[in-house]
């Protein structure tokens, strides 16, 4: 008995020596996450993907490789509260710009380093006509900005001078321009924790040199969904939709044209449903418009084809991230579709097949065999009565045919008798006999 109680002793003594060694020789593992080009809400599905899988992977440490030249209040609004709420160690790493949104992004992180040529801020909201937004949202952005600083216990005037004009801050910038840091301004003013060249000696410095570094890289369908939901491309994609389908009404069967429209529309979808913004509701309607569209061909009336463009139309708006973006999008697809149909039809019209089914070729020219009225020259020279007063037109019977005639001269009376001295097309002369 003695025995048994010394070995299990002895076990549990080499337990309490072998784990701590154990414990500090566990791997640790560093997430690299790239933030790179325009910040929108596509860039979120995939930072939110890549810092779910670090978390559920147990990493030490996310870093934020950060490259950007700013983009969407909204989407830096998510990644910021995405990133805030990880309870794994964030840094971001400036590897060149940190510009609008993505200093808004930085400030959520618990560390920011900077390569030497890195810049920082410039975070004033900019409407899509390229000027700086209104009051209201320059007031939020301001307090947006601020508690951003605070929570990363950053001084708040400097974040607020990055996001506007107004604040003065003599030291750093010129009064009437925003505040952008450079890589030695910043970690003078504790906006950055220090300067790096690259991502090894970032490691160094964070003593994870020895860590096994993970690179997450967008999947491809989220980089083709960050294309499709670029703000740029979405008109592109209608007018493509637009454009087909109204060239496909034209011709017999289903051809090339019906097939880029729907091909278009089902990019457009299908770029919205994985960046987050259509939901099944948003698809269903879709499929529903398309349906009452198609109806339309075997029911007159009208009425199905309408509420299916309704529905069409309606399921964008509940697509797009944002509704008077989306709005603007479709408006801006009609105007240049009509536009580019304008110009196929007067360049291509009469050499294309398609566009013969727009316009009318064939001309009813005497030719081809046409005539717009039969020429009674045998009536010339013959004689018969005027059954009318001819004011200077009337009616006259010439071998009991009665015919519509016009004077040469002026009144001739009734029960006159008249000689046929011209034809022209319909218009036949008389004159008294």
């Amino acid at each position: 008995m003695k025995r048994i109680f010394a070995s299990v002793f002895l076990i549990l003594v080499g337990l309490i020596f072998i784990l701590p060694v154990q414990a500090e020789g566990k791997e640790k593992n560093v997430y690299v996450i790239p933030i790179k080009d325009e910040v929108e809400k596509g860039l979120y599905a995939f930072l939110d993907r890549a810092i779910t899988t670090a978390e559920r992977e147990n990493a030490d440490l996310i870093v934020f490789d950060m490259n950007t030249p700013g983009g969407a209040v909204d989407a830096a609004r998510d990644i910021g509260n995405r990133i805030a709420n990880t309870e794994v160690k964030t840094v971001t790493f400036v590897n060149s710009w940190a510009i609008s949104a993505g200093s808004y992004i930085a400030l959520h992180t618990d560390y920011i380093y900077m390569t030497p040529n890195a810049v920082m801020g410039a975070a004033a909201v900019i409407d899509q006509q390229g000027n700086t937004a209104g009051e209201k949202a320059e007031s939020m952005w301001l307090a947006a900005m601020e508690a951003a600083a605070k929570r990363s216990k950053r001084d708040p005037e400097i974040a607020k001078a990055m996001a506007s004009k107004k604040v003065d801050l003599p030291d750093l910038k010129e009064n009437g321009k925003l505040l952008t840091l450079e890589a030695d301004q910043a970690f003078k003013v504790g906006y950055s924790e220090g300067t790096v060249n690259n991502l090894d000696e970032l490691l160094k410095e964070l003593e994870m040199q020895d860590a096994k570094v993970h690179t997450t890289k967008p999947a491809f369908a989220e980089s083709l969904a960050r294309l499709i939901t670029n703000p740029v491309v979405v008109p592109i994609l209608l007018t493509i939709a637009s454009l087909g389908l109204v060239l496909e009404l034209y011709t017999p069967g289903f051809g090339l044209p019906g097939g880029m429209g729907i091909s278009a529309l089902l990019l457009f979808f299908y770029g919205h449903y994985v960046a987050g913004f259509a939901g099944y509701e948003a698809i269903l309607l879709f499929v529903a418009g398309l349906i009452l569209i198609a109806a339309e061909i075997f029911v007159a009336g009208g009425i199905l084809g309408i509420l299916g463009t309704v529905a069409v139309i309606g399921s964008m708006f509940l697509a797009g991230e944002n509704v008077v973006q989306m709005g603007m999008s479709i408006v801006t697809a009609l105007i240049l579709a009509f536009i580019l149909i304008i110009i196929m039809l007067k360049v291509f019209g009469k050499r294309v097949n398609i566009f013969r089914k727009f316009i009318l070729t064939d001309s009813t020219n005497t030719e081809s065999g046409y005539v717009s009225n039969v020429n009674r020259l045998e009536l010339i020279g013959r004689e018969g009565v005027t059954v009318t007063p001819l004011r200077p037109s009337g009616t006259v019977k010439i071998d009991d045919e009665r015919l519509d005639v016009v004077a040469e001269g002026s009144f001739i009376e009734n029960d006159t008798a008249v000689k046929v001295v011209k034809v022209e097309g319909s218009r036949i002369v008389v004159r008294p006999v």
